[in-house]
């Protein structure tokens, strides 16, 4: 098939969070990826909840009329510490999925451990390797912001042919703790 006649496809990958939310947008025709876009929307901490949530869900809706991508890639946070944190990130990235839903984008998900073992080959990486990996595969000149970088490492998750969590439960596989784990069978 010639380069003119495979399928463009943009994917945008979104980190979501309260103060920070990292968008990054890439485009896969066939296995070659390139970079579009990629950037944070920041929230004002004196803010209250609710406008802090709109803010993500204006800049988001924002950036898909803009650049219009055809699939979304969002990750799964885990934050297991602060009960409290745990419920805002979560409020954060309802309003990104739903800022991506109302757009009419289908949302796969992926935990931390997926993202990373897809860009880096690692589930456990750190941040720095993330972002270094995501340079090297897109062509970029520098190492893109940890928050941007984590977006853009979601959407190539997604273009590696990632599904998200959808297939887990059929290939034995569940996450637990943020991590993904061989489903045990059901007692007798």
């Amino acid at each position: 098939m010639s380069a003119a006649a495979r399928p463009v496809l943009r994917i945008l990958g979104i980190d979501p969070g309260l103060r920070i939310t990292g968008f990054g947008l890439i485009e896969k025709t066939g296995n070659h990826l390139a970079y579009l876009a990629s950037g944070c929307i920041r929230t004002d901490i004196r803010d209250s909840l609710p406008g802090r949530l709109g803010t993500i869900y204006a800049g988001l809706r924002e950036l898909l009329v803009q650049h219009r991508p055809d699939q979304a890639a969002v990750e799964i946070v885990f934050v297991n510490v602060n009960p409290q944190s745990t419920l805002l990130l979560g409020q954060a990235r309802g309003a990104a999925i739903t800022a991506l839903v109302a757009s009419g984008l289908e949302v796969a998900e992926y935990t931390a451990l997926q993202v990373k073992q897809a860009v880096v080959g690692n589930g456990h990486a750190d941040k720095l390797q993330v972002q270094h990996m995501v340079r090297r595969l897109l062509s970029l000149s520098a190492d893109p912001r940890p928050d941007a970088a984590d977006a853009l490492a979601c959407a190539i998750a997604h273009a590696h042919g990632g599904q998200g969590l959808g297939p887990l439960a059929s290939s034995g596989l569940q996450v637990r703790n943020g991590r993904l784990r061989v489903a045990r069978e059901k007692q007798r």
